[in-house]
């Protein structure tokens, strides 16, 4: 499948709190234009993205390349992925010399998307409103 791209507003959920307390006056966050690719699992961003955003790092994690190389890279604190009027949280991986920002399917399933091949563009799986299925612990003890 191709790639695409998609507009997406990223927040530093950090500055979200630091704001709501009082410590900073404003929230850090950008819109930009990301690379939607199934093949991705994280959200990828670079070094610049990282800085404007002012995330911290917080571990790290080894990924396989689209080359084939493996390597460790950091892990950013959480920032909020917004698309349209969906939006969630997650550690970003920083890969800081990367030419995009990278939205695999680790974010897209939070928000409860696809992507549609032919239209070249994300959709919701389940129509305009975000689902997620759970399963009651009750009904799991019942069957047994």
């Amino acid at each position: 499948m191709s790639t695409f791209n998609e507009t997406i507003t990223l927040t530093n959920v950090g500055d979200k709190v630091r704001v709501k307390v009082g410590v900073l006056k404003e929230v850090r966050t950008i819109t930009v234009d990301a690379c939607v690719d199934t093949g991705s699992w994280n959200l990828v961003i670079n070094e610049e993205t990282r800085a404007a955003l002012g995330l911290e790092l917080d571990g790290t994690v080894f990924s396989t390349l689209a080359d084939g190389t493996g390597k460790k890279h950091p892990m950013t604190e959480p920032v909020e992925f917004r698309w349209k009027d969906r939006k969630f949280a997650l550690p970003a991986q920083l890969i800081p010399t990367a030419d995009e920002v990278l939205f695999g399917a680790l974010p897209m399933e939070s928000l409860d998307l696809m992507a549609d091949p032919v239209a070249e563009c994300l959709v919701g799986r389940h129509g305009d409103k975000r689902v997620h299925r759970v399963k009651s612990m009750q009904r799991a003890k019942a069957r047994r």
